[in-house]
């Protein structure tokens, strides 16, 4: 492990290795992400292996968590004790952990669903808004923001044009809240709805799951990285002055 006595870097340097812009580094340092650098004579920054750590350790933490929680746990680990720390990075493991057990629940729903048969589906057998919503667990705004959308239409009644929601379009409702509830947004489900409704249901439903799923893989491995990074700023620049570690 390489310590503060390694070579110092300039700005450059710290950019490419840690894959970001020159700009990105200052913006980084200025917000606080990077500690504070010292400055030559000429007033050139001076950085060391605890700012390269530090970007490295955003740059993971901006694809397991999005950047504003990443620049909040970097911060705290130059700011606060390290069990501040942990306990953040503890929580955004446990925010995967809860997506992952909603995307198998939506798996398991949506292979329930599709394979439902609708065939012999009466006129009677249609439900109002607010049976749906129930049925669902939903409230009755949701399901007319689907239909705003274009997610899930339903039919309409005159003279009012009261919403109707077929067996079908309930169905289609129902794969749209599991979808949602397992973190799917509007509109990627705006442009998979449409080949639902039109054949190969269980097919498009599995492969957008599967790409939730790689998704949250994606996220989780670059916690990993950003947990490997972060002990390297630890190891780099044990504090002399602050809170006790």
């Amino acid at each position: 492990m390489e310590t503060l006595k390694s070579p110092v870097m300039r700005t450059v340097d710290v950019a490419r290795r840690a894959g970001c812009s020159v700009q990105q580094v200052r913006n980084l340092e200025r917000d606080g992400v990077l500690p504070p650098t010292t400055r030559t004579t000429t007033g050139y920054r001076i950085y060391e292996e605890v700012h390269l750590h530090s970007a490295l350790a955003y740059r993971a933490l901006a694809v397991g968590t999005g950047p504003v929680e990443a620049k909040r746990i970097v911060r705290a680990l130059h700011r606060c004790p390290v069990s501040e720390v942990l306990a953040l990075l503890d929580a955004a493991h446990a925010r995967l952990d809860r997506e992952r057990a909603r995307l198998r629940l939506a798996r398991e729903a949506a292979e329930a669903i599709s394979a439902e048969p609708i065939e012999d589906a009466r006129p009677s057998d249609s439900m109002s808004v607010s049976e749906l919503a129930a049925a669902l667990g939903v409230r009755p705004s949701a399901l007319r923001h689907w239909d705003a959308k274009g997610l899930v239409v339903p039919d309409r009644v005159p003279p009012r044009g009261t919403r109707r929601y077929s067996p079908a379009q309930a169905r289609d409702a129902r794969i749209v809240h599991q979808l949602r509830s397992a973190g799917y947004r509007i509109e990627p489900l705006r442009s998979l709805m449409p080949g639902l409704r039109h054949g190969n249901r269980s097919e498009d439903v599995r492969a957008a799951l599967a790409a939730r799923d790689a998704s949250i893989t994606l996220r989780s491995r670059a916690l990993l990285d950003a947990a490997a990074a972060l002990g390297a700023v630890l190891a780099a620049a044990p504090r002399t002055s602050g809170p006790a570690l």
